[in-house]
C-alpha cells in the first residue's frame, strides 16, 4: 500500500529496536529478499501488506493498532461528521442486538 508524498506515522522502528532486532532479522522473519521494504515502512514512505502487518505484530508481541497508533488517532480526528454518525449508529444497533 503506497502513499505518495505523505509520511505515514508508525512505531515500527521503535518496536524493532525495543526487541533488539536488526532489519535483516525482520526481513528473514517476513520472508523478504531485502531490507528495502522494511526501511520504507519504518520511514513512513509505504505500509506493509495486511499479512506482513499481522506478522510484525506477532514478532513484536503487540497489537497492530500499536504499530500505527498515531495514524489511527489522525484518522479518527479527521473523520467527517457523516462517518462519525455512521459509526455511532452501527455501535448503537450492535449494543441493542446484544441486550
Amino acid at each position: 500500500m503506497e502513499h505518495k508524498g505523505r509520511y505515514i506515522p508508525n512505531n515500527l522502528k521503535k518496536f524493532r529496536r525495543m526487541y533488539g532486532y536488526k532489519q535483516e532479522q525482520v526481513m528473514d522473519f517476513l520472508g523478504l529478499k531485502s531490507t528495502n521494504r522494511i526501511s520504507r515502512w519504518e520511514k513512513g514512505q509505504a505500509m506493509p501488506s495486511a499479512k506482513n502487518l499481522f506478522k510484525l505484530s506477532i514478532l513484536y508481541n503487540t497489537l497492530v493498532d500499536q504499530l500505527y497508533s498515531d495514524l489511527i488517532h489522525h484518522i479518527k480526528r479527521n473523520m467527517t461528521d457523516k462517518e462519525k454518525l455512521l459509526v455511532s449508529k452501527h455501535l448503537k444497533s450492535k449494543q441493542h442486538k446484544n441486550n
